[in-house]
């Protein structure tokens, strides 16, 4: 399996107000690559968004704009599976700020690693990424956003373990999914397929 998990933290309600970003990319069933920077938004800091992050305006001043670190997040990204814990807020945040600096949206397929956890763990008491991490033994700095990118990537990892496959179709067959995709002019979120006469209900 090839894939890189994304995670994005934000300065405010805003999506195109990221403060920080991480990837992990995985090959096989280990993370070989990881990137982390600060972003900064040019905008206000709401306290609330602080003092979920910890980031502030003065943590920011010399960090570079999304649009400065656009190439090299392209790079990650363009061509590869992302994936992302609640992905529709990571990826709007892509696409959202893209917008905001009229830049061309990458070519690139995602999953939600919060909907995959739904259907490979429904006993759960919530899918939240503590809650899921915590079943799993995994300990991090949640809402740092390399350590939840990384551990999106490791719940992915254990999804496929936990089917038995290492191949992303026949995983995506067994969990009745179809992948989400940002493209050049828009994009559509990942979708559950019917199973027989029901479809299963999935939460974007």
């Amino acid at each position: 399996m090839q894939f890189v998990s994304i995670d994005f933290e934000t300065a405010n309600e805003k999506r195109s107000s990221p403060c920080a970003v991480g990837l992990a990319v995985v090959d096989g069933s280990e993370i070989v690559d990881e990137y982390y920077s600060l972003i900064n938004p040019f905008t206000h800091f709401s306290s609330f968004n602080t003092s979920i992050h910890g980031i502030t305006a003065d943590d920011v001043t010399d960090a570079p704009t999304f649009a400065e670190l656009w190439p090299t997040l392209n790079n990650y990204l363009s061509n590869r599976v992302a994936v992302a814990h609640n992905a529709s807020f990571d990826m709007s945040v892509i696409r959202q700020t893209l917008n905001q600096f009229n830049l061309i949206y990458p070519e690139m397929d995602y999953l939600c690693t919060a909907n995959i956890s739904r259907i490979v763990w429904p006993k759960l008491k919530n899918h939240k990424l503590n809650t899921v991490a915590s079943y799993h033994g995994i300990q991090f700095e949640h809402h740092h956003a390399l350590a939840d990118a990384k551990v999106a990537a490791e719940i992915l990892i254990k999804a496929f373990k936990t089917y038995e496959t290492d191949k992303m179709d026949i995983f995506l067959r067994k969990c009745h999914m179809s992948k989400g995709r940002i493209y050049e002019r828009g994009y559509w979120p990942p979708k559950g397929k019917k199973r027989g006469r029901r479809s299963m209900k999935l939460y974007f």
